[in-house]
């Protein structure tokens, strides 16, 4: 490492003609330029420098060293501006992993005007549940939901998204009526996961807390086929309100039990470290910060019709 900074200082040197004008340029005194200059020509055991009162010149050897050197001045600094590129701007491959939940216009509007903005960025999307090693991947950022237990991660909360028991017109028609959370048991639940049981805790009114054993009747590890399979009239399903938000407002899925609130999940933005964030991924957490956030603070159920609402339009 001395040496490639022995060789970068000689070009300099040659540069700018002279000691003193080196030594000037790098906050040097001249006699530690000239002993730099000296250790360099000891090492390789070659004149560089031919000196006079009045000027240096170059011996045939230290041309040619100097075209090397150049060459080792000119790639450090176009190093350096990459890397400043990479600091200041939003520059090269952007790499976020997510659910497979987050596949829609969520992220896409979030991360589009940042592409549109810097064409030099370019995206890499991952999508699936199971959580991908961030390290080994080389991925800049990731989308991850519920209680984040990896401490040598970076979890940056961005909200809490309501989860909705939720169910298609179709299936609904075929049940008895459902008035509490006694009535659930007994559904045919479409469970995300990979266990068929599971619990489930609703938080109702006056805060009440109903817990209940739901047995699923189909189990997947995505949530779009969850939500396919509750689109079809197959059951009972949760789901993340700003996800279903328009099947809601159309009607293709209904809210059961509206007043009884399953637990809401976390939404968090994780990246390996905090520190030392190129401009891309601390661009790119902004704007999903923003568009996640504030899609938790959407009023989930505004114009949205329970199963009772649906029953009396028709």
């Amino acid at each position: 490492m001395e040496q490639l900074k022995r060789m970068a200082l000689f070009a300099t040197v040659v540069d700018k003609g002279s000691m003193v004008a080196a030594a000037d340029a790098l906050g040097m005194t001249a006699s530690a330029v000239s002993q730099q200059i000296r250790r360099l020509e000891e090492s390789t055991q070659l004149s560089l420098l031919h000196r006079t009162t009045r000027r240096l010149t170059l011996t045939e050897a230290g041309a040619q060293l100097y075209q090397s050197c150049r060459q080792i001045v000119e790639l450090a600094e176009q190093a350096e501006q990459r890397l400043a590129e990479l600091r200041d701007a939003p520059v090269g491959e952007l790499r976020i992993a997510a659910p497979v939940g987050f596949s829609g216009h969520l992220v896409t509007s979030a991360l589009a005007p940042l592409l549109l903005a810097h064409p030099q960025l370019s995206l890499r999307l991952f999508f699936q549940d199971e959580q991908i090693d961030l390290v080994e991947q080389r991925i800049d950022l990731a989308i991850r939901v519920g209680s984040q237990e990896d401490s040598s991660l970076v979890a940056r909360h961005v909200g809490d998204w309501p989860m909705l028991l939720c169910a298609a017109p179709s299936y609904l028609a075929r049940c008895a009526r459902i008035d509490g959370p006694e009535h659930l048991s007994g559904l045919d639940w479409l469970s995300l996961g990979h266990e068929r049981g599971g619990q489930l805790t609703l938080h109702g009114p006056g805060g009440a807390l109903q817990r209940l054993r739901v047995e699923g009747r189909v189990v997947c590890n995505n949530i779009l086929s969850v939500r396919e399979f509750t689109l079809a009239g197959m059951g009972v399903s949760l789901q993340p309100e700003p996800e279903v938000r328009d099947l809601l407002a159309r009607g293709e899925l209904l809210v059961l039990l509206p007043q009884w609130q399953p637990s809401g999940i976390g939404v968090y933005l994780v990246t390996p470290r905090r520190d030392a964030q190129p401009a891309k991924v601390r661009y790119a957490i902004e704007a999903l910060r923003r568009a996640l956030g504030a899609s938790s603070l959407g009023l989930p159920y505004k114009g949205v019709k329970t199963p009772m609402e649906a029953r009396s339009a028709r």
